[in-house]
């Protein structure tokens, strides 16, 4: 029986969710149903992915009142994330959401809390870590390709200043929450979910006391760093490498959703398809649809991969970062 997507909210990473989707076989996922605050929105979302079996909806509760959709997928931006989290869940359905989960670990413990409480499956979507190049990354780090890893450097960065949201307090905005969680969790990846001993964190900030570029400095055990940056005013190289006692990984651009990975020096290439899509290989959101079924069809409510222990170290490691630099929002006062 195929997985049944609901899609919440109809925005461009939404649409391509939808369209990754459906480059999976029709005979295990379906999208059966489309909701945003206006039945019009969802209704032209639907027509111009070709949805012809997917219903649309006016509201969200509309959706998560509907019996016949068993998963949805959130892409709202992170604000709202907690409260359609909630919402979904206390209607039955298992939740996919986009990054970051929350806008603080307060927020994240009700989602996952609830998640168990329900008894049903919730997953960040640190998309990313389901590509062929990450797989084959720790494989490689695993096996000792590159030996014990000492070091690593990731970066992401693009001018958006004309991205509204991403000014805005009000909205989450900042380059930490919205690029900075991609240099973190690749970071995380690679050290496997180990807890940091110490955070050292810097920030540019904006006229609305927003950071502008934050520079993290990560220590863990035993002497081995690991440096993010990430800024929303110039792009930067936008590229992760590993460093081991043995040799070098390298994930040379767009880290985040990468068809390529270098090993020592050898390149191995993933294809992927590219046609019809806001961003770059948003094709990939595949990969994560797929691991999300294969964890309900395994009845699992967390998928190791984007395991809830490790949205918790993201999110706690993403509040050290705002204490330290001054980015403080509204529901941290709450």
């Amino acid at each position: 029986m195929a997985t049944r997507w609901g899609i919440c909210t109809t925005g461009k990473i939404s649409s391509d969710f939808g369209r990754a989707v459906q480059l999976l076989p029709r005979a295990d996922h379906e999208i059966v149903g489309v909701a945003a605050r206006k039945i019009e929105d969802a209704e032209k979302f639907i027509e111009t992915l070709s949805l012809k079996s997917a219903k649309a909806y006016g509201s969200y509760k509309a959706m998560a009142e509907d019996s016949n959709v068993e998963v949805v997928y959130i892409g709202s931006i992170h604000t709202y994330h907690c409260e359609l989290t909630k919402l979904f869940l206390n209607h039955g359905k298992h939740v996919l959401c986009e990054k970051p989960s929350a806008i603080n670990s307060k927020q994240l413990d009700e989602m996952l809390t609830l998640a168990k409480e329900k008894k049903l499956f919730f997953m960040e979507g640190l998309w990313s870590r389901f590509f062929p190049a990450y797989v084959e990354m720790r494989k490689q780090i695993r096996a000792g390709a590159i030996g014990d890893v000492r070091y690593t450097s990731t970066q992401f960065g693009f001018p958006l200043d004309g991205v509204p949201r991403m000014a805005k307090k009000s909205m989450g905005g900042g380059s930490l929450l919205d690029l900075g969680i991609y240099p973190l969790h690749c970071t995380s990846f690679v050290f496997e979910g180990e807890k940091p001993e110490r955070i050292v964190a810097s920030a540019v900030m904006t006229d609305d006391d927003v950071d502008q570029t934050t520079l993290t400095t990560i220590h863990y055990s035993g002497g081995r760093t690991a440096q993010t940056a990430c800024n929303m005013n110039v792009t930067l190289p936008n590229r992760a490498i590993i460093c081991g006692t043995k040799g070098i990984i390298e994930l040379k651009e767009l880290f985040w959703c990468p068809t390529q990975v270098t090993i020592n020096g050898e390149t191995k290439h993933f294809e992927l398809e590219s046609e019809g899509f806001n961003f770059h290989n948003s094709a990939g959101l595949k990969y994560e649809a797929q691991a999300v079924r294969e964890s309900l069809l395994k009845g699992e409510l967390e998928n190791s991969v984007a395991s809830h222990a490790e949205s918790r170290l993201l999110m706690s490691s993403l509040d050290q970062i705002r204490k330290q630099t001054g980015v403080v929002y509204a529901v941290d006062l709450e």
